[in-house]
């Protein structure tokens, strides 16, 4: 049947119906006194969502055009970085950092196993002249499903001094990221994860101490200049012509997460993977990562006895339901179940049914029909 595709991958999310149709407006001037007040509302509603009173700028990219717009507007060639990489994309930043000539180290982690916050004071404390300029985290680590000890990790930079940075891609929106509260100085995300919307929004936050530092960053930038996009968005304007319908999408889904609230938000997204993880369980399917640092976004299975690969592909070509793949050495080792942005208990639950259908159309026995939903159930109406 046309038209039922279910997405339960950690982006592009599912997106509600009202934010579709409110892309679906006649454009109005980027100029103009409407599209101003948009920015204004947009713009209040990020800080709270980001819970600071700090700049939250928006660009036109993705979630790694906004984490490269946050390194290179605040570091220089040469700066001493120190990137933490248990993933896919800890290792993207190691890349982004590398190819703007920045001198990394890193903290690392077996993919699937949280990074130890120990052993990042270890080294910042081991930099006694205070030569690491930042530190940059990836908080939840997509690739693998796991959630690292930001809070912690964030305590030990301050007391340091650096820079903390922060790619904050799918779990803004999924979980509490207090970038005040924490000290945190730049912080990326992305539009197609938890602010349910499409792809082409970044948003990067920044502090003060990362403006201090932009004054004398020396990388080059145009585009990404984010003290263009300040000096804008101090008169409610954007630098360059904005993708101005997506604007439009942005105001109403920040409209629908301030009706549910914070708090309801990050409880909904904590409920929605207990639910998973006590559903994988009871179908005898391991889990890639740990309880105590399973990702509120998205959570990696790693089936023994049964094809990933085939599991995916029975869920995508009968019913309509896509799950993510491994990535890099992953590939066809775990399959990944996104739950984040607009994603109900209902979807829930009919993902857990759909995939007890498909093990059991590939000959898959280690499990009782019907445990799964019922695990997941069990959680849901608690």
């Amino acid at each position: 049947m046309d038209d039922k595709l279910m997405l339960m991958i950690p982006g592009p999310t599912p997106v509600p119906e009202s934010v579709l149709l409110a892309m679906a407006k006649h454009p109005i001037g980027h100029r103009s006194g409407d599209f101003f007040k948009i920015i204004a509302e947009v713009t209040e509603g990020l800080k709270w969502l980001h819970q600071t009173q700090n700049d939250v700028l928006i660009l036109a990219a993705s979630g790694t055009g906004a984490m490269e717009a946050g390194i290179i507007n605040f570091l220089s060639q040469g700066d001493r970085v120190l990137v933490t990489t248990n993933g896919k994309f800890g290792d993207r930043w190691v890349e982004i950092c590398e190819v703007y000539g920045l001198n990394v180290e890193k903290v690392t982690a077996e993919w699937g196993k949280v990074i130890d916050p120990e052993a990042v004071r270890a080294s910042l404390e081991a930099d006694a002249d205070k030569q690491i300029k930042a530190v940059i985290v990836t908080h939840s680590e997509t690739s693998t499903g796991v959630i690292n000890d930001l809070e912690t990790i964030s305590r030990y930079v301050k007391a340091h001094g650096a820079l903390m940075m922060v790619d904050a891609v799918t779990s803004l929106g999924a979980t509490s990221v207090p970038i005040d509260a924490w000290g945190l100085d730049v912080v990326a995300s992305g539009s197609q994860k938890g602010y349910m919307l499409p792809p082409g929004l970044g948003f990067v936050a920044v502090s003060p101490k990362a403006w201090e530092a932009y004054a004398t960053a020396k990388l080059p930038r145009f585009y990404l200049d984010l003290g263009k996009y300040r000096k804008e968005a101090a008169k409610n304007s954007h630098p360059f012509t904005p993708p101005v319908n997506m604007f439009f999408a942005l105001q109403v889904a920040l409209g629908i997460m301030r009706a549910e609230g914070l708090e309801n938000i990050f409880a909904r997204h904590d409920r929605l993977k207990n639910a998973t993880r006590a559903a994988m369980k009871a179908l005898n399917l391991p889990l890639f990562a740990p309880d105590s640092a399973g990702s509120p976004a998205i959570t990696s299975v790693a089936p023994i006895g049964v094809d990933a690969e085939k599991i995916r592909s029975i869920l995508r070509k009968r019913f309509d339901i896509v799950m993510a793949g491994g990535q890099d050495h992953l590939s066809g080792k775990i399959f990944r179940v996104g739950h984040l942005g607009f994603v109900s208990d209902r979807d829930i639950l009919t993902a857990i049914s759909a995939l007890e259908a498909a093990l059991s159309e590939l000959g898959y026995e280690n499990f009782t029909a019907g445990a799964g939903v019922a695990a997941a159930a069990q959680v849901l109406t608690q």
